[in-house]
């Protein structure tokens, strides 16, 4: 009987010392093998410190010693809230802009700043109102590329330190207020009108020209030219009347005293 009884505590212990194994590896085992996707990569540090980039893939860590944080690769889309900014010409205007980043080196997101979202945000959005507060409203609205090309350069190098490589900037939208938007509108009314008394006048210098040649030909004054070509015209109305002018009755009577 004593026999049995010792057997069975054997048996126990033997069950119990199995399941403590098991138990042990369950809880070891996702904390010893890692896996990270094609766009993910593993910043690894072992006891507190820098120890390499792991990844993609399956890889193992020593559990305990060392931790990872997983960075993703993949292109990041920001958008950069509206900015209140006076434009270099006093105009007040609201501009919002995306950005386009990802991180190049993990490592140094990790590393080099707290949070690399959050700072790469805060930074454009400097950025933007430092870019549009030195450029003329007309620079802003015409010279969009540019802007965006600007604002590039100043935040990829402000952000490169931290391992960040900023891809795009685009300005989204302007908003200018109700006042100035009218402003503008008669601006390029008016604009509109001296190209077209500008085009007015060289259609007629370019006439008034060929008027001249015409003229020497027919030995007639061009102004007379012009008389005869204005008649021809209003004669295509119906129901007008035409008035001839003293300068062309005294053409006519030179005329025929010629004969």
């Amino acid at each position: 009987m004593n026999s049995y009884i010792s057997i069975a505590f054997m048996l126990i212990d033997l069950f119990f010392s199995w399941f403590g194994l098991i138990l042990v590896a369950l809880i070891i085992l996702p904390q010893t093998i890692k896996i990270t996707r094609e766009y993910e990569r593993g910043v690894i540090f072992k006891l507190g410190r820098f120890a390499g980039i792991r990844g993609p893939g399956l890889f193992l860590l020593i559990p305990i010693i060392e931790n990872m944080t997983k960075i993703d690769l993949r292109v990041i889309t920001l958008d950069v809230p509206a900015q209140v900014v006076i434009t270099k010409d006093n105009i007040p205007v609201t501009v919002d802009a995306v950005l386009y980043f990802k991180v190049s080196d993990p490592g140094k997101a990790i590393i080099e700043v707290e949070n690399y979202i959050l700072a790469t945000s805060q930074n454009s959005q400097t950025s933007l109102r430092g870019v549009v507060g030195s450029s003329t409203l007309d620079e802003l609205l015409a010279e969009r590329e540019k802007i965006n090309q600007k604002l590039h350069e100043i935040i990829d190098k402000a952000t490169d330190p931290w391992g960040i490589k900023v891809t795009a900037v685009e300005v989204k939208h302007v908003e200018i207020p109700e006042n100035m938007q009218r402003a503008i509108a008669k601006q390029a009314e008016a604009e509109r009108m001296k190209r077209a008394k500008i085009i007015l006048a060289e259609g007629e210098y370019l006439a008034a020209q060929k008027l001249k040649e015409a003229g020497d030909i027919l030995k007639a004054a061009p102004i007379t030219l012009r008389y005869l070509e204005t008649l021809t015209e209003v004669a295509k109305e119906k129901n007008a009347t035409i008035l001839f002018p003293i300068e062309m009755l005294g053409m006519l009577k030179k005329l025929q005293k010629g004969e």
